[in-house]
């Protein structure tokens, strides 16, 4: 087991592959999910071990197995699997299950997408991160489940009320039964941004000064986790269905790809969640 705790997730381990999960999921028998790490995986080189991108470099064949173990390792299978194409923006796509196998096993055949959401047991959501915030959305009662990816763009243009509105409009979900988990990306801590950004982020209704620090010379630094959790709220999520990770990337890159630390020698993380019968 990685030298790896956390007040907010459980670090699990299985034949060999680290992972993480929100306890508040853990719960629900119908649903599986989990967050990766760098451990568990057999990619070589820069990518060692555990690389969950087939558009980094990595070989094809080592990217195959790594989904293979990791999907054993959450229970489920590989060929279900669906891998959004994120461009920082803020679509969503409705997964079925004739979407099984896009970015794995076939192309993707779509772009431009930051989100998925699916009603259907057996077709696995994937979207990638090395530093952004993985969002995960669970909705127990009509069964529905998302994940997001809010990098600084997708936080500042709201993706997660974004994905809230579509889990809501396109399956009748109620916003008071949706339970979201932020999970490891970047930290306040590690979260460094120059004068233009700081101002988008700023003029938000949802930040205020304890969203951010000042580091002097034009630098700040930014609170992505408690941001998204305000817009998660703004939109109707109850505070107490909504856990926030504790685990910053840039400070563990021994167990997690963090594009601050390696910039784009890396491998990529993935967060997945699934529906099982």
């Amino acid at each position: 087991m990685a030298n790896l705790k956390s007040n907010t997730l459980n670090v699990n381990e299985k034949d060999g592959v680290v992972y993480l999960t929100f306890p508040a999921f853990e719960k629900l028998p119908f649903i599986r999910h989990g967050f990766s790490t760098r451990l568990g995986g057999v990619s070589k080189g820069i990518f060692e071990s555990m690389n969950l991108s087939f558009t980094r470099g990595d070989d094809p064949e080592d990217v195959k197995e790594n989904f293979r173990l990791f999907c054993s390792a959450i229970g489920v299978e590989p060929e279900n699997v669906v891998i959004s194409a994120q461009e920082h923006n803020t679509v969503i796509y409705n997964a079925a299950e004739d979407d099984r196998g896009r970015g794995v096993t076939r192309e993707r055949g779509y772009a431009n997408i930051d989100g998925l959401i699916t009603d259907r047991a057996g077709v696995v959501l994937c979207t990638q991160y090395a530093d952004c915030v993985p969002l995960f959305f669970a909705d127990p009662v009509r069964r529905v489940v998302a994940t997001s990816h809010a990098g600084w763009k997708g936080t500042a243009s709201r993706i997660g009320a974004v994905t809230v509105d579509k889990m809501c409009n396109d399956y009748g979900c109620r916003r008071e039964d949706i339970l979201v988990g932020i999970g490891p990306s970047i930290g306040k801590c590690c979260f460094e941004v120059d004068t233009p950004v700081y101002e988008i982020f700023a003029k938000m209704e949802e930040a205020d000064p304890g969203c951010f620090a000042v580091k002097g010379n034009g630098k700040y630094h930014v609170d992505l986790w408690e941001i998204n959790r305000r817009v998660l709220i703004k939109s109707g999520i109850l505070p107490e269905n909504i856990t926030v990770t504790d685990l910053c990337t840039r400070c563990h890159p021994d167990i997690f790809w963090s594009h601050r630390a390696a910039g784009n020698k890396r491998g990529s993380l993935a967060a997945f969640i699934s529906l099982v019968d």
